[in-house]
């Protein structure tokens, strides 16, 4: 290992927690927890990060808030569906890491923060129908709503998020018929909530570790950037970070935590590390690829899981950070009644509601002509759409801003307008309106997942929640664009059950940690959770904190012999 150490220290403690999301956070505070002195060094001005951007879900098997609610369940279920659902991308053991783990990591925050969490009620995970270990409800948790006003001088200093409707909760928005059904929702709560700034979702959850920060002790210093990990030829021993321009070196005598998010603003390392092409992106300019710039020196591995690309949309006249375009999931759009999308030649591809078999198509590459026949594609929808469900923020019946998308009173002026097959959308739109009206999808199966239709349908249509014709005009068409998927990124820094970063010798690199959206995903392989990242990122610095301090979990020893891995 190289040695780069400085000749003297700026500042010294015994661990750095490099990025403020849930997982950088979680272990500052197990470390103080542990005794230890602790540190977060943040490149933007604003704590919190890719934790803050989500829709705050926390996915774990057999916890305790669904066994009081009698929802039965265990760890090894939930191991079993990661599993299957691997495809053998996974390891067997860090799946199982993850999922014993993590009930415990949920307790002991709830105990030393006070996080306070709840059961997503009738949220089932994605393929429950589809697998014998899914469950209907009960492992998917969200925060009850945070007092920011408690977070002190930190409280403008917190993310929030301008995607996310994060003044009201889960069981809010779905009780008022989920994401189709806006209108219905209570905006006197979300308007109560917001002046008094309690945040729900990902908001919420990251303010719950800022607060547990600050109560623990911890050092929290924002607008400074990490540009280098400090070896002293054995072990990592501290950072080179850059504060108000000049550099900084900070001692960490137990250990370092890497937790920057992923790559997902670096169309470079979209390209050749997640094979993506052109990503727009919900995330801010920081979740940069930092990862492997500070790993890659001390010959940290990189290892890769398959991964989707996902569609999104802008609308004109909205912007978000960095002044740049506010981008929409296609995903609660795209599986709504009355909707489709198709592709140049007018046809649809998959199952629109279930993003997970949906975005799979869109890099497909046609082997006899190299093309991608999947992509440009366009959101296809009739004027019974628009009357009834929004659009991204467009609301139903409201203008849709100039320049956005195209409009035509026929399906064969509308694909002439954004140049598709009129023959194979008339074609297309002939077949599946009269199974739309049976509530059913022999071509792709649409609506057979309970998730897509609790995440993307209209329950109060019948009969399906997710399938209605395309009949009255004018039709409607808004091309999708490539989209990142919030920075859980297809491949990352191999680590060991405890965090530590691996070498290409698969040895522990000493004093390095890895954790977050920065680690590699071997808990999952090609198989994606709502949930699981939050809990892996808060799951992995609670273990790589314990670590450092010389008190390492071996609880996957004792269950692994249990069960026979």
């Amino acid at each position: 290992m190289l040695d780069n150490t400085p000749r003297k220290w700026d500042a010294e403690t015994d661990f750095v927690s490099i990025g403020s999301g849930i997982a950088g956070l979680s272990a500052a505070i197990t470390a103080r927890d542990q005794g230890l002195e602790a540190m977060v060094l943040e490149k933007s001005a604003l704590l919190g990060g890719v934790t803050a951007l989500s829709m705050g879900e926390v996915w774990v098997a057999g916890n305790h808030h669904a066994a009081d609610l009698g929802l039965e369940d265990s760890a090894e279920s939930g191991f079993r569906y990661l599993q299957r659902l691997s495809m053998g991308y996974g390891a067997g053991l860090a799946i199982l890491n993850k999922v014993v783990h993590a009930r415990e990591a949920l307790s002991y925050f709830e105990d030393r923060i006070g996080l306070r969490m709840e059961v997503i009620r009738d949220c089932p995970d994605y393929y429950y129908g589809h697998s014998n270990d899914a469950v209907a409800e009960g492992r998917m948790l969200e925060v009850e709503p945070f007092p920011a006003a408690t977070l002190g001088e930190w409280q403008a200093g917190t993310r929030i998020s301008p995607q996310m409707p994060y003044g009201l909760t889960h069981c809010d928005m779905f009780a008022a018929g989920g994401t189709a059904n806006i209108v219905k929702w209570d905006f006197g709560r979300m308007a109560d909530r917001l002046t008094k700034d309690e945040r729900c979702l990902g908001p919420g959850l990251a303010a719950y570790f800022v607060k547990g920060a600050i109560d623990h002790g911890v050092t929290l210093m924002t607008e400074t950037g990490v540009e280098e990990l400090i070896a002293d030829g054995s072990r990592v021993v501290g950072v080179r970070a850059v504060r108000d321009g000049r550099d900084i070196f900070v001692r960490a005598r137990r250990g370092v935590l890497v937790s920057v998010s992923s790559y997902e603003r670096h169309q470079g390392f979209n390209r050749t590390l997640g094979q993506q092409l052109e990503l727009g992106s919900m995330v801010f300019s920081t979740v940069d690829g930092a990862n492997f710039r500070l790993t890659g020196p001390l010959g940290a591995r990189i290892a890769r899981v398959p991964d989707i690309t996902s569609l999104g949309f802008t609308i004109p006249g909205t912007e978000g950070e960095d002044g740049q375009p506010l981008w929409n999931s296609a995903l609660p759009v795209i599986g709504q009644p009355h909707t489709i999308v198709v592709n140049r030649a007018g046809k649809r591809f998959g199952n629109e509601a279930f993003y997970r078999s949906f975005y799979y198509t869109i890099d497909q590459i046609d082997g006899s002509d190299q093309t991608h026949p999947n992509f440009p594609c366009w959101a296809i929808i009739d004027s019974q759409a628009r009357e009834k469900y929004p659009f991204g923020s467009i609301m139903p019946g409201s203008d849709w801003p100039e320049g956005f998308g195209a409009q035509a009173d026929t399906l064969r002026e509308l694909a002439q307008v954004i140049g598709v097959d009129p023959d194979g959308l008339e074609e297309t739109v002939a077949r599946f309106n009269p199974n739309a009206e049976r509530g059913v999808d022999p071509d792709y199966g649409r609506g057979t997942h309970p998730w897509s239709t609790w995440m993307c349908g209209d329950p109060y249509h019948k009969p399906s929640p997710v399938l209605a014709p395309l009949q009255k005009g004018p039709f409607h068409a808004v091309r999708l664009e490539r989209m990142g998927g919030t920075a859980i990124s297809s491949s990352g820094i191999l680590t060991d059950m405890h965090g530590q970063a691996l070498d290409w010798n698969d040895a522990p690199i000493p004093g390095l940690y890895v954790a977050g959206n920065s680690q590699a995903r071997m808990e999952t392989g090609a198989v994606m959770q709502s949930g699981i990242s939050n809990a892996r990122g808060m799951t992995y610095g609670w273990l790589a904190a314990q670590h450092a301090a010389g008190r390492p979990s071996d609880r996957l020893a004792r269950e692994a012999e249990r069960m026979g891995l």
